[in-house]
């Protein structure tokens, strides 16, 4: 009756003790706006796969070899297996783990113990008492098992397979920054190209120019020093053409690394960028950024994984269920192994345990967990607002190309119509050649300038394509 008490007095305190702290919910979460600017359009360009936002053939080819060749991409495909096997490792503790085994010991008492004095007087068989020392052989089976009474073992599964679904969506990141890096790399190259064609251009108008002064010295109508000037002015470009043949070579390495191959030329449409951009920008509404991209939903796997982490380490604080069982034959010779009822041997054991003195360190696991979950909440918001302030600043800056590419546009021709202008006066003395210089080079940099414009709304167009989520289908 005293023992029951006892036992029962020992259940209670360690049930007492093994109470858990609540759990910290956090109740103020953003709520993203409903639209942007007002519109109320489901139409998401993110939806379209990226070999139908991308149409030209060079650049279709290029994201295909990164997909396969990328270094990055190939990483996060082993993170991915990574989390596959975690998966299965926290699914197996699930189960009971049974191991079969051979055993093979010598032992030997002293004769005044317990044990020795009774080997001593005990008899195997008929006149055969227990050798000295003695063998002990044993051959079967091991099982133990935690039963999973508060559910911390399937919440670990479940853990697990969130952190694997992450990983994948890392991927997904990873595919469209990857997909937008080489497309506006692409750009990139297509732009100096057309700057080095207007460049080269430049050059031979300005050669021709230079003869034409030349003679005009020879008649008297021109200086030595009109010459020189035209003539330092062909240097500075044969200068400024050279150092874009360096950015041709830097931007078409950029994208072989990005490719994972050594340097190679890269095969291109240079008209591209001179054709107008096809592309209807349509963003939809901002709830879609929840689905489409890719850092939003790794953000949220993250926080749902961390908020079983911390369920997890509550239930450290509750008495676990252990059980553990043998089952197998055991003699000291062979021959007397396998005889089932003398050499049958086998165990059953429950154990019930609850923590009481290593409270602190469990506590200090669970506020660790409870932070941790805060901070995916913090990281998690922060990646919806980014996603927003993206998208919104994109938008921005496409409306705000368009119209500095009609005044580029407007400003081009006017200049080019001054270098006819200036040429004029100069034949007729009425300007100087430093005036027609200054023509030639507001014209050149006017140029050079409208293809840095027509890079950026490609670029923009993809950026937004990005920042909406699209670019990993």
């Amino acid at each position: 009756m005293y023992k029951l008490k006892f036992l029962s007095l020992i259940i209670l305190v360690a049930l007492i003790s093994c109470k858990a702290p609540l759990i910290f919910e956090h109740k103020n979460a953003q709520i993203i706006p409903a639209t942007y600017d007002k519109k109320n359009d489901n139409t998401n360009m993110a939806d379209l796969k990226w070999k139908d936002f991308f149409t030209d053939p060079y650049l279709q080819t290029l994201i295909d070899t990164a997909l396969v060749n990328n270094v990055e991409i190939l990483t996060t495909l082993q993170e991915i297996e990574m989390a596959k096997n975690n998966i299965a490792i926290k699914k197996s503790f699930l189960k009971p783990s049974v191991s079969a085994g051979v055993g093979l010991g010598i032992d030997k008492a002293g004769r005044y113990t317990a044990t020795g004095a009774g080997n001593a007087s005990t008899e195997i068989t008929d006149g055969k008492g227990v050798p000295e020392p003695i063998t002990d052989i044993l051959l079967g089976l091991k099982t133990t098992w935690e039963v999973d009474i508060w559910h911390k073992l399937r919440n670990a599964k479940k853990g697990a397979l969130l952190k694997y679904l992450k990983t994948v969506e890392g991927k997904n990141f990873v595919i469209t920054n990857l997909v937008a890096e080489i497309a506006n790399s692409y750009y990139e190259l297509l732009a100096l190209d057309n700057q080095l064609e207007i460049i080269r251009e430049t050059i031979q108008l300005q050669k021709n120019e230079l003869e034409i002064v030349k003679v005009q010295k020879e008649a008297a109508k021109a200086t030595e020093l009109g010459v020189k000037q035209f003539e330092a002015q062909v240097y500075n470009l044969q200068g400024d053409e050279y150092d874009v043949l360096q950015n041709i070579t830097e931007a078409e390495n950029k994208i072989n690394f990005l490719l994972s191959r050594f340097p190679q030329k890269i095969d291109r449409d240079k008209t591209l960028l001179t054709s107008k951009i096809p592309m209807t920008i349509n963003e939809g509404i901002p709830a879609q950024l929840l689905q489409n991209r890719p850092d939003i939903k790794q953000a949220a796997l993250e926080l749902q994984a961390a908020k079983i982490d911390v369920k997890i380490a509550q239930a450290e604080f509750y008495p676990s269920l252990g059980i553990s069982a043998n089952l197998g034959f055991q003699a000291f010779k062979p021959k007397y192994l396998f005889k089932p009822l003398e050499s049958l041997a086998f165990s059953v054991i429950n154990d019930f345990a609850g923590p009481i003195i290593n409270r602190t360190a469990i506590k200090a696991e669970f506020n660790k967990a409870n932070a941790v979950q805060l901070e995916a909440l913090y990281d998690y918001q922060k990646a919806v607002v980014n996603g927003y302030i993206e998208v919104s600043n994109e938008m921005s800056n496409i409306k705000n190309l368009q119209e500095i590419q009609n005044l580029k546009t407007k400003e081009v021709q006017t200049l080019t119509k001054s270098i006819s202008i200036a040429k004029d006066l100069f034949q007729y003395a009425r300007a100087t050649y430093l005036e027609v210089l200054i023509a030639q080079r507001d014209a050149l940099s006017a140029k050079l300038e409208l293809v840095e414009t027509s890079k950026k709304q490609f670029n923009a167009v993809t950026n937004i394509y990005k920042a909406l989520g699209g670019g990993w289908k």
